[in-house]
């Protein structure tokens, strides 16, 4: 989808075969006054053409071999990577995020929540480090928000070293008040070393308006 009109602002959505969240997303980028477009996973894409990208939710390739795994090596990829190396802002969302551990572009790796259950509630989150890219006022070191997030692979794990390093570097983004899914260090979301590339398992497009259940993911899209 390419939104016709004045708007300056680009945002890339990346999308595979089983993405789900891709319109409410493409939705969101809309209510903040950008322009939404779609970036299919077999094509390639000039990076300077965007912005920012999002990796959305769902459950690309039908989370077959592991969450995210097929899709992190899928043609768009290439292209992600050269946009991550320009230093451009890149947000994952759940199976986003997976997607982009995956890819090596977010340290860690998502895998099968302790209660092997699917998980569909919402958490309550704390604010560990800023991103330098997503997040406004309301998403600043120490606060807390309320997300709504839906997963069956959303524990995080790290061998003890690196998940040491990521702890060190200030690339805990967030955190889970009362764990949901058993995650390491009750890790809800990471940063890239140099803050501009971030992941969360929560979903910050389901909270918008107040008839969602909440409204603290206004704040994620400048």
């Amino acid at each position: 989808m390419t939104v016709s009109s004045n708007k300056t602002t680009r945002v890339g959505i990346v999308r595979f075969p089983g993405t789900n969240c891709d319109r409410d997303v493409a939705q969101f980028v809309e209510a903040k006054l950008s322009q939404p477009v779609y970036l299919w996973h077999l094509d390639q894409f000039d990076t300077k053409d965007f912005d920012s990208l999002i990796v959305p939710g769902g459950f690309s390739y039908g989370d077959y071999l592991r969450s995210g795994a097929l899709s992190a090596r899928s043609p768009v990829m290439k292209s992600v990577r050269e946009f991550a190396q320009r230093g451009g802002p890149i947000l994952g969302i759940c199976n986003g995020f997976q997607i982009l551990t995956e890819a090596g572009l977010l340290p860690g790796a998502l895998v099968q929540n302790r209660s092997l259950n699917f998980i569909d509630e919402w958490s309550v989150l704390k604010i560990e480090n800023q991103s330098s890219s997503w997040g406004g006022e309301k998403i600043k070191k120490g606060s807390q928000i309320r997300l709504p997030i839906a997963h069956g692979d959303g524990r995080f794990y790290a061998p003890a070293d690196l998940l040491k390093k990521i702890e060190d570097q200030g690339q805990v983004w967030m955190r889970y008040t009362e764990n949901p899914n058993g995650s390491l260090s009750d890790i809800a979301g990471v940063l890239s070393s140099d803050k501009k590339i971030a992941g969360l398992m929560p979903h910050p497009e389901r909270a918008l308006f107040e008839w969602m259940g909440g409204t603290d993911g206004w704040e994620f899209i400048a």
